[in-house]
């Protein structure tokens, strides 16, 4: 059995079925398209000073009592905490599928 390259189907794909050049579909999303526009725009727009100044800034009304900027210090700095009643949870349910599964 010889092995022929498929013909380009009627929806502009190629022979591995990747879009063709040309091919309307292939234009991809323009939503994302303007947010990285955007996004690109805002990084060009802030320098490496500005961040440090709004992030001492934060830090300053974070250690005189603004709990919203201490709350994002924390955030962007450890993580966003962990639900422990979940992590109790899980282990419980790993235990009870443990003992299903011992024969």
């Amino acid at each position: 059995m010889s092995e022929t390259p498929l013909s380009p189907v009627s929806d502009g794909r190629g022979p591995g079925g990747r879009f063709g050049k040309g091919n309307r579909l292939a234009v991809g999303n323009p939503f994302a398209r303007k947010v990285n526009m955007l996004r690109s725009a805002m990084l060009r727009a802030v320098s490496t000073t500005d961040m440090k100044a709004i992030v001492a800034k934060l830090v300053t009304d974070a250690k005189a009592g603004n709990v919203q900027a201490a709350k994002e210090v924390l955030e962007r700095t450890l993580g966003r905490p962990q639900e422990l009643d979940l992590m109790e949870r899980l282990e419980k349910l790993e235990q009870q599928l443990a003992k299903v599964n011992t024969p």
